[in-house]
């Protein structure tokens, strides 16, 4: 089924590997211009994206700076003319049990994770209100239903993406402007590293039976991001964890629980 993308443009944060360079390649096949962000996006991702026959730009940007967080829409507007699809996927986390949490910790899950979205967001969405189109896709996580042990800073930075989500959209939608949130379950990507142990620990969580592949992504993004295929769709949650989310989290004995937070030596 044609998406109706062809000839439009993207910026996809953090699309230099995993979640994000899946979506960045979906979206270059279906003929879209891609802006690839991250702090050192690499050239191997955009020979992929130029391999489509469609063009690649390579900004590199700490997403944790208002100011480049600017630049980087003002860069992508200025190579391409004008900006049509937005995908927030830049995520990091520092997770820390709460009575050893650190202010650094916190505040760089919430820049990275949420602050960025809403400042790409303020720009991303001044430029499309002018042309009355667009559509922005943020990507969250089934965190945000599934709290995990350790991760408060993670957990609560991917609620409030959500709710950030949903006020985005009822404010863009006057303009014709859908705005979308994709949550994918366990992947291993950079972010969520896992070896063959807990591979088989989590599958057990997973109906499904297997974790995600980032290339399980991709489809879904081009169909929530495509006027065409999703036209009367928006402030929708469009989960892709293989059912992780109706699963209960019990990973840890409760020794291992309390030892969580009677560790000596203070915040780490």
């Amino acid at each position: 089924m044609d998406s109706g993308l062809r000839g439009k443009t993207a910026l996809v944060t953090g699309g230099s590997s995993g979640i994000g360079r899946a979506i960045a390649l979906a979206l270059a096949a279906e003929g879209v211009d891609v802006a690839v962000a991250s702090r050192d996006p690499c050239q191997e991702v955009l020979g992929e994206i130029r391999a489509s026959g469609v063009r690649a730009v390579r900004l590199c940007k700490d997403l944790r700076e208002e100011a480049q967080v600017v630049s980087m829409v003002n860069e992508t507007v200025s190579a391409f003319g004008h900006l049509d699809l937005y995908v927030n996927n830049a995520a990091w986390h520092w997770h820390e049990p709460i009575t050893r949490m650190t202010t650094d910790g916190w505040l760089n899950t919430l820049q990275i994770n949420l602050l960025s979205c809403a400042w790409t967001c303020r720009e991303v969405g001044a430029h499309m209100i002018v042309r009355r189109q667009g559509s922005i896709l943020i990507v969250g996580s089934t965190a945000q239903y599934n709290p995990a042990y350790g991760e408060a800073a993670y957990h609560s930075s991917k609620a409030a993406l959500a709710s950030l989500m949903q006020t985005v959209a009822i404010e863009m939608a006057p303009y014709g402007i859908r705005v979308n949130m994709l949550v994918p379950g366990s992947f291993p990507t950079r972010l969520n590293p896992v070896n063959a142990e807990r591979v088989e620990l989590i599958k057990r969580d997973i109906p499904l039976r297997r974790l995600g592949r980032p290339e399980d992504c991709g489809p879904a993004a081009v169909l929530l991001l495509s006027d065409r295929l999703s036209p009367y769709t928006t402030g929708a949650e469009l989960v892709i964890g293989g059912g992780i989310h109706l699963r209960p989290f019990v990973r840890l004995s409760d020794d291992n629980l309390i030892a969580l937070n009677t560790q000596t030596g203070g915040p780490q």
